[in-house]
């Protein structure tokens, strides 16, 4: 179906899962944290996204996606870290939503890449994802990014004062 492994749809279902359960924790809670069952999803399934799209190779080898890969895994160590050791004192909790949103942010880019370049299926809107086209929805992706973690950071002081 639309090109994809027996890998690249388990990848794509999972993926899927944590899109929606990280969407929903930020919507109602304003931060995934794994103190709630929408973080400890989110936080299960991206995981297991990650460890599943490196063993995902219809591009060729090692490519960027497998780097967003590894640098998810680096923000899930990263946040649990900062919250369990307590290492950076009161700005911890603030660390572990960069990170944790941040996981998102690692979700949504191969997202609209893979979408964009297998959807429609007659004639998919990018021909690969090199296509110069993309890079401005990328950095709509980070703009939005950044304007969300932001009010994230103004809404988690708020609530340490």
């Amino acid at each position: 179906m639309f090109g994809l492994t027996t890998l690249g749809l388990i990848h794509t279902a999972i993926s899927l899962v944590a899109v929606v359960c990280g969407f929903w924790a930020l919507a109602r809670y304003k931060e995934i944290t794994s103190q709630q069952a929408l973080g400890r999803v989110y936080i299960g399934a991206t995981l297991l996204t990650a460890l599943t799209a490196l063993g995902i190779f219809q591009h060729g080898g090692f490519g960027p996606a497998h780097g967003l890969a590894v640098l998810t895994l680096g923000a899930l160590v990263l946040g649990f870290a900062t919250v369990m050791t307590g290492l950076f004192g009161r700005w911890s909790r603030q660390l572990r939503a960069v990170c944790f949103s941040a996981t998102m942010l690692f979700h949504l880019i191969p997202a609209f890449t893979e979408t964009l370049t297998r959807l429609p299926a007659t004639q998919a809107s990018f021909p690969d994802a090199e296509a110069p086209g993309l890079r401005p929805i990328f950095g709509v992706l980070v703009l939005l990014f950044v304007a969300g973690l932001m009010a994230q950071l103004r809404w988690l002081r708020r609530q340490a004062g």
